[in-house]
């Protein structure tokens, strides 16, 4: 029934002058999430509308969710595209779109026309008037509701006719790759695939490191993170995972520092790591899962203690959110029942019993000097020999 998908966009619209280049990226968004769905699209802009335009048979399931994983679009319409063969035929193939998209008839609806080309013989108002004529007589129990319609039927009038009355809501936000490119701190609990999702959701290309610690944490556990950025990937794009082996670093802060200590000095650590890899890849920030209170790593103390040894700033998306908060949008997103898999990652097998709650910076630099430039040389090392993985 349904020929194109006209696609509806928000902030992009405030855009001013630069608009043309949010438009182009929603575009290029929305190409690359249909291009794996079965059939043939052709996506395009059209006097300042986006359309995706099927060729022949395709997966209307299929085209819909991968267009709902688009960040940039608020709602998707399916359109019917009807040639201009005059004003009877198009109240013909009105009433045969409404009756065979609602089989129960007992609705109220507002006709909505927009006549694009002005020397159609009929202005607005009287498509309007006329085309709801047509549909009361053709249909006893609908009502007009001018005011709170539950159908809102829209009729563009343009080179050819676009007949639409549903919009099935979108993920929001801006199209990736319009915010410049970060680096997510990924592991395989519930907090950091919601933290990568979020600020991709925000216009931003994410890459993503992991820290892995063999034989401390199996190649199950590697594999769950895998899965965890596969699954932002589908709506963030690929990512390009970097699997840390973290294990000597720390075997060897666990033997050399207070015990009370070794969270947030591994977490100092990984911040480091992860910010060199951040810059060798043009990063422009880090992003972590943290929200204030949630562990001893996360109070405000230790937040600023891992935050000294960075340059670049880091995005923390959940910073004020309950872990209800959290738990919510991973089932939305599709991330919680992986990242609830019982495989550890190295963040829960090296925890101390009583980890302290608001460290003492001074304290943390003259555990960090007794490191010495053994601690230098493992980093290098850990950098060196990363795993890459595509995650898409």
């Amino acid at each position: 029934m349904y020929h194109s998908f006209l696609i509806k966009y928000a902030e992009i619209a405030t855009k001013g002058k630069n608009r043309y280049l949010f438009e182009d990226a929603l575009v290029k968004q929305i190409r690359r999430a249909l291009k794996p769905v079965e059939g043939h699209f052709h996506v395009m802009k059209e006097q300042g509308r986006i359309y995706a335009h099927a060729e022949g048979d395709y997966d209307y399931d299929g085209a819909v969710g991968a267009l709902g994983r688009v960040f940039g679009i608020v709602g998707i319409c399916p359109v019917v595209i009807l040639d201009d063969e005059g004003f009877e035929k198009l109240s013909q193939d009105v009433i045969a779109y409404l009756d065979e998209a609602y089989p129960d008839k007992h609705f109220t609806f507002k006709v909505m026309a927009r006549r694009a080309r002005k020397n159609y013989p009929k202005n607005s108002n009287q498509i309007n008037a006329e085309l709801g004529e047509a549909i009361l007589q053709a249909f006893p129990d609908i009502r007009v509701d001018v005011h709170h319609p539950d159908i809102y039927l829209n009729v563009e009038i343009r080179e050819r006719i676009y007949v639409y009355s549903q919009t099935i809501p979108g993920a929001g936000g801006m199209p990736v790759g319009t915010a410049g490119k970060a680096m997510l701190l990924l592991s395989g609990g519930i907090d950091s695939p919601v933290a990568g999702y979020m600020i991709a959701k925000r216009g931003a290309k994410i890459d993503a490191v992991y820290f892995h610690a063999p034989p401390y944490t199996s190649e199950r556990a590697k594999q769950k993170v895998v899965d965890l950025a596969k699954e932002v990937a589908r709506y963030s794009g690929p990512i390009e995972l970097h699997v840390v082996n973290f294990t000597d670093i720390q075997l060897y802060i666990y033997e050399t520092c207070p015990h009370d200590q070794l969270t947030i000095l591994m977490r100092r650590y990984m911040m480091r790591i992860a910010e060199q890899i951040a810059l060798e890849k043009d990063c422009l920030g880090l992003i972590t899962g943290e929200s204030i209170g949630q562990v001893a790593s996360q109070t405000m103390q230790s937040l600023m203690a891992t935050n000294e040894v960075c340059t670049l700033p880091v995005y923390r998306p959940l910073i004020a959110f309950d872990k209800q908060d959290i738990v919510t949008i991973s089932e939305k997103i599709g991330t919680y029942e992986t990242s609830i898999l019982p495989y550890e990652d190295c963040c829960t097998i090296f925890v101390a019993k009583h980890p302290v709650t608001k460290p003492n910076l001074k304290v943390i630099h003259r555990s960090e000097e007794k490191l010495g430039e053994k601690i230098d040389e493992m980093v290098k090392t850990a950098l060196e020999t990363r795993e890459v993985i595509w995650a898409e």
